[in-house]
């Protein structure tokens, strides 16, 4: 019996440990930055983008998926952090898979319902800006400075109504 408790203690003080670096791993920030794919994204107006059409702003692209319980859950989150993020010149940009949605409509109801009604949405429509990128699991958000280059990644949730959030990635932009 005694064996078998310090088994169970040694297992989950190892899944704990691995859990407090999975969460400190979360944030990549490149010592290097690298320009984004050319690869165009659809607005929910119709119109097609690129990220680098971004130019000049701070940019944090959202990859997400409505099948995602997390990516679902941070929703709210996200549409505080946007609403606080423009006023400091950093958009937030919402990329999900074309073949999950009927059509825009559909995505905008979806995103009504999680209360992330300000949030832009636009869609990756053959997946090809997420391979590009090497993004196969979400939620995944790629860091895009003023020049249109990557400069870090977020792999996995984050906090995102944490003012702590934006004050970090605020510091990542040239001007600050």
């Amino acid at each position: 019996m005694r064996h078998i408790l310090s088994t169970f203690v040694f297992l989950s003080s190892l899944f704990l440990t691995f859990q407090t670096f999975a969460k400190e791993d979360a944030v990549n920030i490149f010592a290097f930055s690298r320009d984004v794919p050319k690869t165009q994204i659809t607005h929910e107006s119709g119109k097609k983008i690129r990220l680098s059409d971004f130019k000049g702003q701070f940019v944090v692209a959202m990859f997400w998926s409505r099948t995602c319980g997390p990516c679902v859950k941070e929703l709210e989150d996200l549409n505080t952090f946007y609403k606080a993020a423009l006023k400091e010149n950093i958009r937030l940009v919402l990329i999900s898979p074309k073949k999950e949605w009927k059509n825009t409509d559909e995505q905008r109801r979806f995103l009504t319902k999680y209360h992330a009604t300000d949030l832009e949405s636009y869609t990756d429509d053959k997946g090809n800006l997420a391979a590009d990128f090497g993004i196969f699991t979400t939620p995944h958000t790629v860091l895009i400075n003023e020049d249109a280059q990557e400069i870090g990644r977020i792999k996995g949730t984050a906090k995102w109504a944490d003012k702590r959030v934006l004050k970090y990635i605020k510091s990542l932009k040239k001007d600050s």
